[in-house]
């Protein structure tokens, strides 16, 4: 088997679940996201995306971020290497369903931000972890990062514009 061949189906796991980890994140933060009354109630600043950009920027972001998780892992060396990138993308996905959890369940935009700047710096941390294995991996996770910055300003001017909470 060429080296071609062996990274060819070295790939294909790490992919795989990949996709799998980001249709998780995306279905439960879907399943806890609630757009009722409570949500449509609550005054949004006029620069607030339409409703409909959400999907597609949470669509991208998931794919761009699983391909990053793969080239990030097919770049390590070693077990340690790999365990920190996979830990630091499921630190990452866990913190992204909680802000949901916190904004649209627990009805908490003051907690939803604070832990956005949490989400944030996770998001900062995995550009940085992603870039010693990979730049290619570093660069598609810029689009989540530029997201997550514009989605935490949103989420600011909701807890100014709504405040207070709880």
């Amino acid at each position: 088997m060429t080296r071609d061949e062996d990274l060819g189906q070295t790939w294909h796991l790490p992919a795989a679940l990949a996709a799998a980890a980001a249709l998780a994140v995306a279905i439960v933060g879907m399943t806890l996201t609630d757009l009722g009354p409570w949500y449509q109630s609550l005054r949004q600043p006029d620069w607030a995306p339409p409703a409909v950009f959400y999907g597609i920027a949470w669509t991208t972001i998931y794919a761009l971020a699983a391909l990053a998780a793969v080239s990030a892992w097919l770049g390590t060396r070693n077990r340690r290497e790999s365990d920190t990138v996979i830990a630091a993308f499921a630190l990452n996905g866990f913190l992204n369903m909680l802000w949901s959890l916190l904004f649209f369940n627990a009805r908490r935009p003051d907690w939803a931000f604070t832990e956005g700047l949490l989400l944030w710096l996770s998001v900062a941390s995995l550009i940085v972890i992603s870039l010693r294995h990979s730049r290619t991996a570093a660069l598609l996770l810029m689009p989540y990062l530029a997201w997550v910055s514009a989605a935490g300003l949103l989420n600011y001017e909701v807890v100014r514009l709504n405040g207070p909470f709880g």
